[in-house]
């Protein structure tokens, strides 16, 4: 079952300890939006998945956060959320791990939701043939005595 939160109100949501970002709904906007960014859309041809998938994180986290809290500068001092904080904040990978998995994976998850095919008719082993045969005879094994 698919459970829609029509709330486009932005919320908090802890990151890692120490860390929570007040970020947008994850919504298909939001979404078709980041793959216009021009940081998306500039990538090579050649790109790999993971250079697609870190300039995808960042073009999105730069629109879904709004505020965060336990970032701050070299000195320690809190600092607001920037393009470039919040790229500097991504590129370390703990942060960029648990965004794509706690955030991001929402909307993927949500997206397999409704691409999944329907069970077989006669359940999950329908047209499996079976692989195993029945044994011939005992084995025989040395008795030691």
């Amino acid at each position: 079952m698919i459970r829609l939160n029509l709330s486009a109100v932005p919320f908090w949501h802890t990151l890692l300890p120490g860390l929570k970002l007040q970020l947008l709904p994850l919504t298909t906007a939001l979404m078709v939006a980041t793959r216009a960014d021009p940081a998306v859309e500039a990538l090579p041809e050649t790109a790999s998945d993971e250079e697609r998938a870190v300039a995808f994180a960042k073009a999105l986290a730069r629109r879904a956060i709004l505020a965060w809290e336990g970032i701050g500068d070299a000195d320690g001092n809190a600092i607001d959320p920037s393009d470039e904080a919040i790229d500097a904040a991504l590129d370390i990978w703990p942060i960029f791990e648990a965004f794509q998995l706690t955030y991001v994976s929402k909307g993927l998850l949500l997206e397999q939701e409704k691409n999944v095919s329907a069970p077989s008719p006669t359940g999950p082993s329908a047209g499996a043939s079976a692989t195993a045969t029945p044994a011939r005879g005992r084995a025989r094994t040395a008795r030691r005595g």
